[in-house]
């Protein structure tokens, strides 16, 4: 399988610049690591650039944390430590500099803090990955992405896609595309549902069941790097569908790869983006 073009690389006079820049808007005081997953993530699936946006008072130890290579912004913060609405304003002067962003990796799920992941997504003017505590801020306000001008992914997972559409979770496992197909019209996004293969569903009716991963990526932060994975594509110019369905892909074939290497039961999310290399190795191959 060969690489997607943004991914080839074949240009000897490119600079970070034709690659994306990527922002990671996610973390937490007791879910910072989240933020570092899907940052670094995104770097090794092939971003220029990327910026980890952070809860102020947690900005010095991301930057401990996290690799030298990412970026760190540091937003207004609630009384409690996690992100406050205040932090829009700071958002909407910097969208220019910014290809792709994905917003809910251990973001946390205060008020002030849903209310600043709602604003986001209506008003981001760029790509838009939603994942995690924003699908939770999401759930019972739908109709707001119809608001958006630009691209959104969603990646629930089956419990995460119940919070959406208020139907029990055996209902929405029993009719996968279904759900899947009538989300992404009805709201005119692209929906990729969580799970054993995978499925990507767009607003024009494309759909894509992903093959590859394992039981072993059952595990905390793993779909914190399918964030950070798919923000990366769409920031090197992918369009919504494609980067939800190479991102699902990839992130299993690292997943398959990082279980050959470290066993199903063992496998962490971190083992992952280690195998990302080798993914894009083996495709070139």
């Amino acid at each position: 399988m060969p690489l997607p073009a943004p991914l080839s690389r074949n240009n000897p006079r490119s600079s970070k610049r034709d690659f994306g820049h990527v922002l990671i808007i996610a973390g937490s005081p007791s879910m910072l690591g989240a933020a570092a997953l899907s940052a670094l993530a995104a770097m090794r699936t092939g971003a220029g650039l990327v910026t980890a946006a952070v809860p102020r008072h947690l900005n010095l130890t991301l930057q401990k944390k996290i690799s030298p290579c990412v970026m760190t912004l540091p937003l207004n913060q609630s009384r409690s430590g996690s992100f406050s609405l205040k932090a829009y304003s700071q958002l909407k002067k910097i969208w220019d500099q910014f290809d792709a962003v994905a917003i809910g990796p251990g973001l946390g799920r205060g008020i002030s803090t849903q209310r600043l992941a709602r604003e986001i997504i209506i008003h981001c003017p760029k790509p838009l990955v939603i994942d995690a505590d924003a699908l939770f801020a999401l759930a019972g306000y739908t109709q707001i992405l119809l608001k958006a001008k630009e691209a959104r992914v969603l990646t629930p997972h089956a419990g995460e896609m119940s919070r959406l559409i208020n139907k029990p979770v055996m209902v929405i496992e029993a009719g996968r595309a279904k759900t899947a197909r009538e989300f992404a019209l009805r709201f005119n996004c692209v929906l990729l549902l969580k799970g054993h293969h995978t499925l990507v569903a767009s607003p024009q009716g494309r759909t894509y069941i992903n093959r590859t991963g394992n039981a072993g990526m059952a595990t905390a932060g793993s779909g914190d790097v399918l964030t950070g994975m798919i923000a990366a594509l769409l920031g090197q110019g992918m369009d919504a569908f494609n980067a939800a369905k190479y991102g699902a892909l990839y992130h299993g074939m690292a997943g398959d790869l990082a279980a050959g290497e470290k066993t199903k039961v063992s496998m962490m999310a971190s083992d992952m983006i280690g195998q990302i290399p080798r993914v894009f190795k083996n495709l070139r191959n």
